[in-house]
């Protein structure tokens, strides 16, 4: 018994390899796929035929993409299309499905009953009920109609593309305005903060109902929670607002406990949940950027630059830029400066950073360090300074600041590795430990 399974087995591993191609060459029976299965384009089996205003069919994921390249005219007649409505094939696939399930001892898969897209005059719909019970306060029917279309959202990035662009974001973001202070209505802006992580761009009014202040301190209240999954799509809800317009930055620094629950999501640490705390990262970026040495000294009296060195000992290079962003930002203010002083590792994997993760990297680091040795007045004769240029010199910064000059680095940061290294050079006989008549004749010549 065993043996007869082992060899229907066997066998049916041989027919799915002849169905592949793997073996034409051995004498085994070619399956042919019918050429009125194919799809004109790519020549695959079709597994969504649709048909187009000149009659011909094709499969929907290869019109879809000859069509957003630009082209307005049927691959095959070249006539230009009437319009671009697509009319699902269903007795081609129908055909399709039952050939595969004939062949199916040849390792045939039967091709899966595609779903239908929405279309636009579905998302238009909705979004009209939408407005309406919304402006009746109807939780009930508000709910159904954001669970509808999340499903929309699951079943294709099609339908994504088809209910982003007319403009379902300015919706949600109504509605979720309008129920931002009810406290019973948390589900259902829960369900609103999911779909939202996929609805930008959504337009000035959609980003202007968003970027309220009601909507910001609902955001906050969700960033404060104790629900993994809320805390993340409120994060990368507002990482893409903050990202938009600086207005929105300076609402949300006016809100009460937003600094403290970013830098919260950011203690508990990427092994928690490494995409909210990237996104709170990217929006902590933008809150300091061009901030006051107010707003970034809050983010520092939090203990932040301690968690961004930590994060950055064994960080990967998406959430190492980020957290070197935000730490380059941080020295730009003398707390900033003093708590990098204060910690063992600042210097050490700022320079270990360099050269290991990416260009943006190295601009951060030398930016950082830079700030650090230069204390941004020039002059290198401040005892903290001192320190700092002799720790940064025995931890080989000197050595990789000449190398990164050598492999060519941005015009934005090439004048501060030069100014670094005139300055390390004033001090570097001072240390014991590196030898002052080091060999780099390797060096091109007019690097300095």
């Amino acid at each position: 018994m065993i043996l007869s399974w082992r060899r229907r087995r066997a066998s049916k591993y041989a027919n799915r390899k002849e169905f592949s191609g793997e073996n034409l060459g051995m004498g085994m029976e070619e399956i042919v796929i019918p050429s009125h299965f194919r799809c004109p384009i790519t020549l695959d089996l079709m597994k969504d035929p649709v048909t187009l205003s000149t009659g011909m069919t094709y499969d929907r994921s290869s019109i879809d993409a000859w069509i957003e390249k630009g082209h307005n005219t049927c691959p095959v007649t070249n006539q230009v299309l009437a319009t671009f409505d697509q009319i699902p094939n269903h007795a081609l696939r129908k055909m399709i499905q039952d050939w595969c399930v004939q062949n199916r001892s040849h390792g045939v898969e039967r091709i899966p009953t595609p779903r239908i897209p929405v279309s636009v005059y579905e998302v238009t719909r909705v979004y009209q009920r939408m407005m309406a019970v919304t402006q009746r306060g109807d939780y009930n029917k508000c709910l159904e109609l954001v669970a509808k279309i999340r499903a929309w959202g699951k079943d294709s990035e099609r339908n994504k593309k088809c209910i982003v662009e007319n403009r379902m974001g300015c919706c949600l973001s109504h509605t979720f305005e309008f129920f931002a202070e009810n406290e019973a209505a948390t589900l259902l802006k829960e369900e609103i903060l999911s779909v939202m992580t996929w609805m930008f761009p959504m337009g000035e009014e959609g980003q202007s109902r968003l970027g309220s202040a009601k909507s910001l301190r609902c955001l906050v209240w969700f960033l404060e929670g104790k629900d993994l999954s809320s805390r993340q799509n409120a994060v990368l809800v507002l990482r893409k607002l903050l990202s938009l317009d600086q207005k929105h930055v300076d609402g949300i620094v006016q809100i009460e406990g937003a600094i403290e629950a970013l830098v919260k999501i950011i203690r508990e640490g990427p092994s928690i949940c490494p995409t909210a705390t990237k996104a709170s990262l990217s929006c902590v970026f933008y809150m300091i950027s061009g901030a006051s040495d107010e707003i970034k000294s809050r983010f520092v009296e939090l203990g932040l630059v301690s968690l961004l060195l930590e994060i950055l000992v064994d960080a990967e290079k998406s959430l190492c830029e980020r957290a070197l962003g935000v730490l380059e930002g941080l020295c730009d203010c003398k707390q900033g400066r003093g708590k990098a002083y204060e910690n063992s590792l600042t210097m050490p994997l700022l320079v270990k950073k360099m050269l290991r993760v990416s260009a943006l990297a190295n601009e951060f680091s030398v930016s950082i360090i830079w700030k650090l040795c230069k204390n941004q007045n020039g002059d290198g004769d401040d005892e903290e300074e001192i320190r700092i240029l002799m720790e940064a010199l025995q931890v080989g910064t000197f050595e990789k600041l000449l190398v990164l000059l050598q492999v060519g680095c941005a015009d934005g940061i090439k004048d501060k590795v030069t100014e670094l290294l005139k300055l390390f050079n004033l001090h570097i006989s001072k240390l014991d430990c590196v030898d002052s008549s080091m060999d780099f004749k390797y060096l091109k010549k007019g690097q300095f």
